[in-house]
């Protein structure tokens, strides 16, 4: 079997899907991959038979995507006979499937899209949500089969009809190791290094968010809830970066916590953060399933989070508590109830560990090479 791996840039192949790669190569699949970027990515390359760089991005309206890069998908599926092309996030997603389905119909792939989470939220009216869901049902048409990662968009997809209901599949997740996220993984002496660097005392409850700084993450939520909450030694590290930082740097200036809140930067290795935390943070509008999440719960780390889809299934076995998005004091008094009550806390973390296994790498892994059997008798009809 030949399979075909696409993404709009090389980041998200990085981040998520070089097990997948490894896993089918070892079954004696010949892996390739087509993203922005792939071709400079040291840590992606050997874990494919060949990548191909292509020129599109992030921003469905740059004219690149639906010019050169229909032509050079279409090349790169004809030069490769793939039998499966799987392809993950919008933009490669839709141009991807239209270059498909507009071209040869012999030797046509499998087509398997996973959606992260879908642009558009149901419940809203807007214009611009409104035309995202009509692009999903339009390339539905093109589309084999559509995993959703998170119950609110399998629901939407099934009231939507984007496929049929036999080619919908719910996978929790993309995965995530949970060996590697595991409460033993780091030292006591390592997650005591973290503190001292950021200058927190040994009994500050500190809590750590991990996320790009974007408007859509909402930081400022966590700036004023921490200037609005009773315990006065609670600390807060901001793990990313982005073109918020120093908007928000300079919000925490204004707000008088400056010198609460710690600016870590990008990080290689996330674990010495989670593990030295009271909780972990996640304020954002909208997710599909947040991989910071699953990584704090598989350390047994209880989470903090905004009630949003994806979000909303991870800590639906009581791995944290949620609270609604924008509420900035709903938000100052989870703080403050993590804070007052470590041993529950604790107790909370615990629990969250043992709601990860369905979402387990390995678990995922089994889910797609089972989806890849089916795609075998599909392309097999044809």
């Amino acid at each position: 079997m030949r399979l075909l791996i696409v993404t709009t840039v090389s980041t998200t192949v990085k981040a998520f899907l070089l097990p997948y790669a490894d896993h089918f190569r070892a079954l004696g699949w010949n892996v390739e991959a087509l993203a922005h970027g792939i071709e400079a990515c040291d840590v992606c390359r050997p874990h494919f038979d060949r990548v191909h760089e292509i020129d599109w991005s992030r921003n469905p309206l740059d004219y690149r995507n639906l010019v050169r890069a229909l032509r050079e998908v279409r090349r790169v599926v004809a030069a490769g006979r793939f039998d499966v092309v799987h392809v993950h996030t919008p933009v490669a997603a839709f141009v991807t499937r239209a270059a498909l389905a507009f071209g040869p119909r012999t030797g046509r792939p499998v087509v398997i899209y996973t959606a992260h989470g879908f642009h558009f939220q149901l419940e809203n009216t807007a214009l611009k949500d409104r035309c995202f869901a009509l692009l999903e049902r339009l390339a539905g048409r093109w589309t084999d089969f559509l995993i959703t990662i998170n119950r609110t968009d399998e629901l939407a997809a099934l009231r939507l009809r984007i496929v049929p209901p036999d080619r919908l599949r719910y996978m929790p997740g993309i995965g995530v190791d949970r060996d590697r996220f595991s409460p033993m993984s780091i030292s006591n002496p390592a997650r005591d290094a973290v503190r001292r660097e950021l200058g927190v005392g040994a009994t500050d409850p500190l809590f750590v968010m991990i996320a790009e700084f974007n408007p859509g993450k909402r930081h400022r939520d966590v700036v004023v809830a921490l200037s609005r909450m009773k315990n006065g030694n609670a600390r807060v590290v901001f793990v990313g970066d982005g073109r918020m930082r120093r908007a928000i740097e300079k919000q925490a200036e204004e707000s008088g916590v400056a010198p609460r809140i710690r600016f870590a930067g990008l990080q290689s290795d996330v674990r010495p953060f989670i593990l030295a935390a009271r909780a972990t943070l996640l304020t954002s509008a909208r997710e599909g399933l947040p991989r910071s999440v699953m990584e704090s719960l598989c350390c047994g780390v209880p989470v903090i989070g905004s009630d949003i889809r994806g979000t909303r299934d991870l800590l639906g076995d009581g791995g944290g508590k949620l609270y609604p998005v924008g509420d900035v004091n709903a938000l100052a008094a989870l703080l403050d109830w993590f804070a007052d009550n470590p041993l529950e806390a604790l107790n909370m973390g615990i629990k969250a560990r043992e709601s990860m296994n369905k979402y387990d790498i390995k678990n995922l892994v089994a889910m797609h090479e089972k989806l890849y059997d089916e795609a075998r008798i599909v392309t097999t009809q044809r």
